[in-house]
């Protein structure tokens, strides 16, 4: 029996639907990753004049964004965790993708890496199944 009979092969068809889900889940985690960063920010913002300078008026008027902040923080996990499965990428990777919803301004420079990398290796396999 040969190698080849044990190994099953995607078709043209079956590879353009899984780049195309892949696709979706990258756009998923790009809009998602700007909006987590964004909220970060204004967190950042909202505990600068919590804790720091105490502006009662804008303590009153950003009580919310902590709660917005998580629940967009949980939407997050859930669109790296579709795109991470999807990519098949090492434990690594989600880790990283993980902490950038966390600390400031790297949700954006980790968007635009994982774009990058995950468009480069899409287009590759678009190539190699003619998909």
């Amino acid at each position: 029996m040969s190698s080849q009979q044990n190994t099953p092969t995607a078709t043209a068809e079956q590879a353009a639907t899984a780049i195309r889900k892949a696709r979706g889940a990258l756009t998923r985690y790009r809009v998602m990753a700007l909006i987590t960063g964004v909220m970060l920010l204004v967190l950042c913002v909202e505990m600068f004049f919590k804790y720091v300078v105490p502006v009662d008026a804008v303590i009153d008027y950003m009580g919310w964004v902590p709660f917005a902040h998580g629940w967009i923080y949980v939407v997050y996990l859930v669109t790296v965790l579709d795109l991470w499965a999807k990519m098949r990428w090492g434990f690594g990777r989600l880790a990283t993708m993980v902490f950038a919803g966390v600390v400031p301004v790297m949700s954006f420079v980790l968007e635009k890496k994982v774009h990058a990398e995950a468009d480069a290796k899409l287009a590759a396999l678009a190539e190699r199944y003619g998909a």
